[in-house]
Formats: structure tokens, C-alpha cells, sequence
């Protein structure tokens, strides 16, 4: 008597929370770079000479994001880009923007905050309403 055995493989995605788990730690890992011409090419090189050169899995960035708890309205274009950036870039900070103290949200004054502490401020509102009854 003869006996079969079958094996099927397939391929299947990873969760979408283990991407972001890897995404993160790109992120958290990214170098900054410059673009240089090295020979007859243009090449990106970390900043800082102390650090690996980058692989094509790594995340690199050319300019730094602005802070965005601080006002920041300087824009820095690094010499030799051949790429427009939007007139507008920088941060306004959030220096006294409204926040929601019970949301743990963007929107909450624990991380718009910035660590810098926060006022609250109780307000009452009369208004005149168009109730029919």
C-alpha cells in the first residue's frame, strides 16, 4: 500500500500592527543625509560622518521636521535640491492652542502640551436660542 503526502505553501501578509512595529522602528532608526556628487554621481551621505552608510531598506531623510511644540517658521533647503518645497513649512507651535484635558488623543493637553504644563479655564455661555415648545 502506497501513501501520499501533499504539501501546499502559500504566502500570506504580515498584520497591519507588525508593519507599523517595523515602520516605527525605521522610523526611530532613520539617518539624516546630504546629497553629494561624488565622481559623476550624486550620492546620499549621512550628515553625521560617524554613522553607517545606509542600505535600501533604511529610512533617510534629507531636511529635519520642524519642532512642533515650539514656533518654527525657518525653512531649510539644502543646497543643490533639485525639488520645490512648499512656501508654507515650519510650525506655529501650540503655545495657546485649546486642548482637550480628558483626551489622551492628539487633541490632548498632555501631548500638545509638550511637558510645559497647561491652564484651565472654565467658561459659561449664555445664549439667546430659538426654542419653540
Amino acid at each position: 500500500s502506497g501513501s501520499c503526502e501533499m504539501k501546499t505553501c502559500w504566502k500570506s501578509m504580515p498584520t497591519f500592527g507588525d508593519i507599523g512595529q517595523v515602520l516605527k522602528e525605521k522610523f526611530d532608526g532613520a539617518t539624516e543625509v546630504q546629497s553629494l556628487k561624488i565622481g559623476s554621481r550624486q550620492q546620499l551621505v549621512p550628515t553625521q560622518r560617524d554613522f553607517k552608510p545606509h542600505t535600501s531598506s533604511d529610512l533617510v531623510y534629507l531636511v529635519p521636521s520642524p519642532d512642533f511644540c515650539e514656533e518654527d517658521l525657518k525653512v531649510s533647503i539644502p543646497v543643490g535640491l533639485t525639488f520645490s518645497h512648499p512656501p508654507n513649512q515650519g510650525s506655529l507651535g501650540t503655545h495657546g492652542r485649546r486642548c482637550n484635558k480628558t483626551s489622551k488623543a492628539i487633541d490632548g493637553c498632555e501631548l500638545m502640551c509638550c511637558g510645559r504644563g497647561f491652564n484651565t479655564h472654565i467658561e459659561e455661555v449664555i445664549e439667546r436660542c430659538s426654542c419653540k415648545f
